[in-house]
């Protein structure tokens, strides 16, 4: 069992009133740590912090939560860390309470074993029947409501497949299920603009900021299936899998990126 530690304290309870359970009203993160260390905890702490004010409270206590989660890396040494931020206990009813007295709760983890050999080996993905619905007040942020990607992930992968493509409800290309994606079409890069749907991961932005340092050419703007499928490279990426290549989507194949192993080891991801 994961080890559970709620308002910094360990325990497996919350107050079934909050309103993270009632109706996913907060934030979450998962975090690497790597020897020791939470990698990028400055990045997914901001970002946490951009989520909570577009929901309409903030984020309390940083230095503190900081703090408990690097004390909990140096426990885990190697694993993952995820931290889950609500806006705390209200009553029935939608609306928000006047005064917020968030609800943090931090889990600890191993990492998936078989991200190593996708890392290195590379993933099939099959496109999802179920799209991502259009909601710009919400794009980008990692809130708690992930229905959608839980009936994705209800679904049976078709044999030889690792993850799904994700769709939005006009037929643009947003993500893996679990993951962003990239294009590569030449010299330059392409990854869909999380404007309307979807989630802007904090490996996504370290992506980005690694490819341009390398004088690489990285565009976020809509990208159609049809254009994925023509794609010279396509690779997706993720906080704790770190970049890992796509060999096929469904009957269409592709050859790794040769760079990805480059930004595997600027950024430190190996597995």
């Amino acid at each position: 069992m994961a080890s559970v530690f709620v308002n910094g304290l360990p325990q497996q309870q919350i107050n079934p009133l909050d309103r993270g359970l009632a109706y996913g009203d907060g934030a979450f993160a998962t975090m690497r740590v790597l020897q020791g260390k939470v990698l990028f905890i400055d990045e997914h702490i901001e970002r946490l912090q951009q989520a909570c004010l577009r929901l309409g409270f903030a984020l309390q206590n940083q230095l503190e939560l900081i703090n408990q989660l690097e004390q909990h890396g140096q426990v885990l040494n190697q694993g993952c860390i995820k931290i889950l931020i609500s806006r705390g206990v209200g009553g029935r009813g939608y609306s928000a309470p006047d005064i917020v007295e968030q609800t943090s709760v931090i889990s600890l983890h191993d990492i998936p074993a078989h991200y190593q050999q996708w890392q290195l080996q590379g993933i099939s993905l099959s496109l999802a029947a179920i799209s991502l619905a259009r909601q710009p007040i919400l794009a980008g942020m990692k809130h708690l409501n992930r229905l959608e990607q839980v009936l994705i992930k209800q679904n049976l992968l078709p044999q030889g497949c690792d993850d799904w493509l994700v769709l939005d409800t006009d037929g643009n290309v947003v993500e893996s299920s679990m993951a962003n994606v990239f294009i590569v079409e030449g010299q330059n890069v392409y990854t869909p603009a999380i404007s309307h749907s979807g989630v802007s991961g904090v490996m996504r932005q370290q992506v980005i900021i690694a490819l341009l340092e390398n004088n690489i050419n990285v565009y976020a703007e809509p990208i159609s299936l049809s254009r994925l499928k023509q794609a010279d490279h396509v690779f997706i990426s993720n906080s704790l899998l770190g970049v890992v290549n796509i060999n096929h989507l469904d009957d269409n194949q592709y050859s790794s990126w040769p760079m990805s192993h480059n930004l595997i080891k600027q950024l430190q991801l190996s597995l």
